[in-house]
């Protein structure tokens, strides 16, 4: 008779942990997922807008300009012995 209450308790627990836990966990992380992504698209659509580019066509970036180094009168050391 014991062993029937526990298995029904188990049983119990068990229906609780995925109807409670873990189904409601499955849906709100496919609805954060899906807004993530929304707000990802709106973001690049309002990034192509202000860039002045068709949607969907990335700009290319500008390559970093390469700094001068101005050496001055710089004289090369040497030791004498």
């Amino acid at each position: 008779m014991i062993k029937f209450f526990i298995s029904i308790f188990l049983a119990w627990l068990l229906y609780k942990l995925v109807f409670d836990l873990i189904i409601p966990g499955y849906k709100v992380t496919k609805q954060v997922r899906r807004q993530m992504n929304d707000m990802q698209n709106h973001m690049r659509q309002q990034y192509e807008q202000q860039a002045g580019g068709q949607p969907g066509q990335q700009q290319p970036p500008h390559p970093p300009q390469p700094k001068k180094v101005d050496k001055g009168d710089y004289l090369d050391f040497e030791e004498i012995k």
